[in-house]
């Protein structure tokens, strides 16, 4: 193991935990910052987890209600004969197969009421797909960057962020961060009373309190796993390690590993010069770029990775790999200057070459040379609703109350530094397999397409001046788009959170429907037979619709969790493969052709994540108050995301102008 001191680099003995024996790297914090205005992000007056207990449990739905949306959703798709089939199919499984596996999920799920029907089959959906993290399943998020540009300098960023995270991390280990919860009058319940009643209120009824307020307070389990959280590769089935104990960080600078405390023996926050002199020293180390970089590893196929790993601990990594797995989170600090150009900031916070990554880590901040700042987030712990929490409470807090300035740069020099490097032992065979996953990396992300756009000339406000719901009027873009180009509806994915019940994931909104289809076809015709205002009673009818799939998606009522959970039942119970299942309707339409998902916020400046099948295009959009956009994803020779992009941005301007008739 190597530390870094004022003096360089120098090589020392390490013990079992991977700590350097010649000085211990756990420091007490200057008293000044042993303060709850340091050490905490928030201080809430209810507590974090108070609401968790009286959650109420994620429904099932009856069969007959996901038979029949399920029907729904498959008539834009399919042809007479098709449907004829497929509602054949559905018909028997609801009158045999189906109602015994609904009884045995109902009893299952009376058996586990401290969790939801939905939890463990979806962690085990994710955790046994063997595709590789990158693109197909880690999302990623970038920063609105500071209005002064001197607190988007890598150093100050980087610290910053470091600061703020472990602020927010504070205060959820201590029960002190502000519950989630959604208000539906926020003028109302967004308030010292809502807080001040609720918080009176036994935790087994709290849930109860804030409802009267109409106040929805959201599931909390994922947050634990925002932090020491990592994704470990197994052969068959990865496994999530959780390590709370761990006070370091882990930095990847150039393909290499380094490794600092930023808690110390009490686990208060180092200072803000502690930790800036930490980073500064690394940002400063002249080692040319790793030769063999080990993150690459991360971006294989799992069974892959599972094998190399399990030879990186033969060959004597077992104490590094522990290093990288316990760390609170991983710090990127990539030498590359991004600039203006949108694509390379997309790309690189989406994949870039894989060689100063480390994708298993359930988030990763990624600094730019030029200051960009985001995350890029393993998916399988957990959803975008504690996500974007975590982003959009750091950002406020480097914005508003960032804890280290420009103006101390300078005095960085009188802060002694304990940095270790963390260095792999690489014998050939490792050597190999790192190679080889380079050249298949640079393969892979050279056939990805990626493209942009933002629409201007309307946003939330005007949608909602127009009685359209803004997401509806999003999802009929890409549909009108999509048809426009293939003349054809496709499967189509539209992820919708069920935070509001205790466990709950997501659920699938459903929006290709026969309202969007028939618009569809009105708008694409060479000779258009419909008015300006028939066309806009057909939007209108296209967002009535959709607010019904959302309702029912959010409510826990729509259909494809069910049948998921349903299948995943029958498969482990060994019994015949069910003709529903095997349906070649019911495949098509789990390839999801356009996947789509949106976390919008003001905070938020580009986010995506890539096609989830090979001729399919990943759709991560932004609704702002005066503006739409969307991020495209897709493969070369299949789906071209830069025509879509063009064919989207006709599909805005045509709703566009029937909505203002």
């Amino acid at each position: 193991m190597y530390v870094l001191t004022k003096g360089g680099f120098r090589k020392v003995m390490i013990n079992r935990g991977g700590v350097a024996l010649t000085q211990q790297l756990a420091r007490s914090t200057a008293t000044l910052y042993n303060t709850n205005e340091y050490q905490y992000i928030q201080i809430s007056k209810v507590p974090t987890l108070h609401f968790q207990p009286s959650l109420p449990r994620l429904p099932i739905p009856k069969l007959e209600d996901s038979c029949r949306r399920y029907l729904n959703a498959q008539k834009p798709l399919l042809n007479e004969k098709e449907l004829q089939s497929t509602s054949s199919y559905v018909s028997k499984f609801l009158a045999n197969e189906g109602q015994s596996l609904q009884k045995l999920l109902l009893q299952n799920n009376a058996r586990n009421p401290h969790t939801s029907y939905i939890s463990e089959p979806w962690f085990d959906m994710y955790l046994q797909d063997r595709k590789p993290l990158p693109i197909n399943y880690n999302p990623f998020l970038v920063f609105v960057p500071e209005s002064d540009p001197k607190y988007n300098i890598q150093l100050i960023k980087a610290t910053n962020l470091v600061i703020s995270s472990l602020r927010f991390l504070k205060s959820l280990k201590n029960n002190i961060l502000e519950p989630e919860v959604f208000h539906m009058k926020p003028e109302k319940s967004d308030t010292q009373l809502f807080r001040n009643v609720t918080r009176l209120i036994p935790s087994r009824f709290s849930w109860y309190g804030a409802y009267l307020f109409k106040a929805f307070p959201l599931d909390m389990s994922q947050y634990k796993n925002l932090f020491h959280t990592t994704r470990i590769p197994e052969l068959g089935k990865d496994r999530i390690f959780h390590n709370p104990s761990a006070k370091h960080l882990v930095v990847l600078r150039n393909g290499h590993f380094y490794a600092f405390d930023v808690l110390d023996a009490n686990d208060c926050i180092r200072s803000p010069k502690e930790i800036a002199a930490c980073l500064k020293t690394i940002l400063e180390d002249d080692k040319p770029p790793n030769k063999y970089p080990v993150g690459i590893l991360t971006s294989c196929d799992r069974n892959e990775w599972a094998r190399a790993r399990s030879h990186l601990i033969e060959t004597g990594n077992r104490e590094i790999l522990h290093k990288i797995d316990s760390a609170v989170f991983v710090m990127i600090l990539d030498d590359k200057v991004i600039g203006a150009d949108n694509n390379k900031l997309i790309r690189t916070f989406l994949h870039t070459d894989g060689t100063n990554r480390w994708f298993d880590k359930s988030f990763s901040l990624i600094v730019s040379k030029d200051g960009f700042g985001g995350i890029n987030f393993e998916h399988s712990w957990g959803d975008g609703v504690a996500v974007l929490r975590y982003f959009q409470d750091v950002k406020a807090d480097i914005s508003k109350k960032p804890k280290f300035h420009p103006n101390e740069v300078d005095e960085l020099s009188k802060e002694s530094v304990n940095v270790e490097r963390l260095e792999f032992l690489i014998d050939p065979k490792s050597e190999s397999i790192i190679d080889k996953q380079k050249a298949n990396y640079q393969e892979w992300i050279n056939r990805l397409c990626v493209d942009f756009m933002i629409y201007d000339k309307f946003g939330k406000n005007q949608c909602k001046n127009l009685g359209v719901s803004p997401d509806a009027v999003m999802q009929l873009a890409f549909q009108l788009a999509l048809y426009t180009l293939e003349g054809k509806s496709v499967p189509t994915y539209e992820s919708c959170s069920t935070a509001a019940y205790k466990h709950g994931r997501t659920e699938t909104i459903r929006p290709c429907t026969l309202e969007t289809k028939a618009i569809c076809i009105a708008m694409t015709k060479k000779q258009n037979e419909l008015s300006k205002s028939e066309l806009k009673k057909m939007i209108l009818d296209c967002s009535k619709a959709h607010n019904v799939l959302t309702k029912e998606a959010v409510m826990g009522e729509g259909f494809d969790r069910h049948l998921f959970a349903l299948r995943r039942i029958a498969e482990k119970s060994g019994s015949v493969k069910l003709a529903v299942f095997q349906d070649p309707a019911y495949i098509a339409l789990n390839h999801n052709v356009l996947s789509t998902s949106t976390l919008s916020s003001p905070d938020v400046m580009v986010g995506g994540f890539g096609p989830v099948v090979p001729d399919g295009y990943g759709i991560a959009y932004m609704i702002q108050n005066e503006r739409l956009g969307s991020v495209v994803t897709s493969y070369e020779g299949s789906r071209n995301a830069s025509q879509y992009v063009q064919a989207l941005e006709h599909a805005f301007k045509s709703i566009h102008d029937v909505l203002h008739t």
